[in-house]
C-alpha cells in the first residue's frame, strides 16, 4: 500500500490541502476536486482542540468509505505519535507534518504510511530523508522561490521534494520544473466561501482548469 500511494503522489503530482472542513461538505468538496483531476486530499489535524481533532478522524473515515476506491486521503498537521495512531485508525494513508518530528516519522513508516514531514533547510531536508521520510515537504515554498528548489535539488536529488504553501497555477510548472515532486495546493483549487455556499461545479472547474496547467488531465 505505501508504494502504491508513493507512486499515486509522484504521478498525479496534487495533493489538496483541506482545513476546518469536516463531515459531509468535506466529502462533497472531495468529490469536487476529484472530478477536477486531484485525487490525494489531506484533511488536517486542529491543533487547538481535541474535539476538532477526533471529527479530523471521523471525517478521514467517512472519506475513505465514500471516496477510497477513486481517491487516497491521509491526515495533516501532525506532531504527535498519537495523531499518527488515530490517523492510522482512522485508514489515513498518508501522513503530512509542518516540522521534522523523528518519533512521528518513524511510527508513520512503522504502521505502513507514507510518510511526509515538514522541513526547510538542507540540513533539515537530509535529516527527515534519513529518519524515513518519503517526501519531504518544504514549507513555505512561496517563501523561497523556485530558485530555492533548483539549489536544494541539485546536491540532494535522491530526495522527494514536496512544495507546499503559496504555490498557485502560475508557478506550478516552475517548482516541478525546478525538481519538486509534487505540489501541496488549496487556495487555487477551492474557497472556504465556495464550499460554505455549495458551489461545487466551481471547485470543479478551478481544480480542472488547474490540473491541466500542469498536463495532468
Amino acid at each position: 500500500m505505501r508504494e502504491e500511494i508513493i507512486r499515486k503522489i509522484e504521478e498525479r503530482k496534487v495533493i489538496a490541502i483541506v482545513r476546518g472542513i469536516y463531515d459531509e461538505p468535506c466529502v462533497n468538496l472531495a468529490r469536487a476536486l476529484c472530478a477536477g483531476g486531484v485525487e490525494l486530499l489531506e484533511v488536517t489535524f486542529d491543533q487547538q482542540s481535541a474535539a476538532e481533532r477526533e471529527r479530523t478522524v471521523a471525517t478521514i473515515r467517512k472519506l475513505i468509505a465514500e471516496l477510497g476506491d477513486r481517491m487516497a486521503f491521509g491526515a495533516g498537521t501532525v506532531t504527535t505519535v498519537q495523531m499518527v495512531i488515530q490517523a492510522k485508525e482512522a485508514g489515513a494513508q498518508f501522513i503530512v507534518s509542518p516540522n521534522t518530528d523523528e518519533a512521528v516519522i518513524r511510527a508513520t513508516v512503522a504502521a505502513g504510511m507514507v510518510s511526509i514531514p515538514g522541513a526547510l533547510t538542507p540540513t533539515e531536508i537530509k535529516f527527515a530523508h534519513d529518519c524515513g521520510g518519503d517526501f519531504i515537504k518544504v514549507f513555505p515554498a512561496c517563501n523561497m522561490g523556485v530558485s530555492y528548489f533548483k539549489n536544494i535539488h541539485a546536491p540532494l536529488s535522491q530526495v522527494r521534494l514536496l512544495a507546499v504553501g503559496g504555490v498557485g497555477e502560475k508557478d506550478a510548472n516552475d517548482y516541478l520544473d525546478a525538481g519538486a515532486s509534487g505540489l501541496g495546493v488549496a487556495g487555487c483549487l477551492f474557497k472556504k466561501d465556495w464550499v460554505n455556499a455549495g458551489e461545487w461545479q466551481r471547485i470543479t472547474e478551478a481544480t480542472r482548469a488547474f490540473t491541466h496547467a500542469i498536463h495532468l488531465d
